[in-house]
């Protein structure tokens, strides 16, 4: 089972189990969470995504909380993330569907990027992981286009899982700027994470 409590500052457990350096994260929180802003629109396709899938967007606030990093849960991660960029094929909205942007749950094996963050929250969701530390994020990626990640909040920092990478990473070291993502108190409003330029597009094939 899962244990979740507040924000910890245990850095060597996190060196210790997953070999990252403790000196480039000691003392300076601002490097393991991102800086959160005022709240913002919700990205393109998201509204029509609840309105035609309500159990993927329970309404109602609730307390934020932050999951606590073991070796069992940074495995979950792991197998999660590796699972669904293996097993989901990359196609384009418009190849898929005919439309620009459109966020579906990839049932029938293809999506985008969204697609693949919407897959891998709800095997975490189902899991017993708590909705309010798996944050869909909008992000612009190295070559400045708009896509789509899960960030997960953990007593240890933001992690990243990722189509683009099999990996999961912290989220600052994916190279992408973030623009915005959910609120934790609330998955149906979301907070601007401090880039201001326009995202038109969160849809990217892997």
């Amino acid at each position: 089972m899962l244990d979740f409590r507040g924000r910890g500052k245990g850095l060597a457990v996190i060196a210790i189990l997953f070999g990252m350096s403790v000196s480039a994260h000691a003392g300076d929180e601002r490097t393991m969470y991102a800086s959160l802003g005022d709240t913002t629109r919700a990205p393109i396709g998201w509204t029509e995504f609840c309105a035609n899938s309500p159990g993927e967007c329970p309404g109602g606030t609730s307390q934020p909380r932050d999951i606590v990093l073991t070796q069992t849960a940074w495995r979950d991660l792991l197998r999660v993330n590796r699972w669904v960029n293996e097993t989901v094929k990359p196609m384009t909205d418009m190849d898929h569907w005919g439309v620009v942007e459109k966020w579906s749950l990839p049932t029938d094996g293809y999506g985008d990027c969204e697609d693949y963050v919407l897959m891998k929250r709800k095997m975490l969701i189902d899991a017993g992981w708590p909705r309010e530390a798996l944050l869909i994020t909008v992000v612009r990626d190295r070559n400045g286009e708009g896509h789509a990640i899960l960030t997960v909040k953990t007593d240890k920092g933001e992690f990243v899982l990722d189509n683009q990478n099999e990996n999961v990473v912290a989220w600052n070291e994916t190279g992408y700027r973030f623009v915005k993502r959910q609120s934790q108190s609330d998955p149906n409003v979301w907070v601007s994470l401090g880039d201001n330029r326009p995202a038109v597009a969160t849809a990217t094939a892997r």
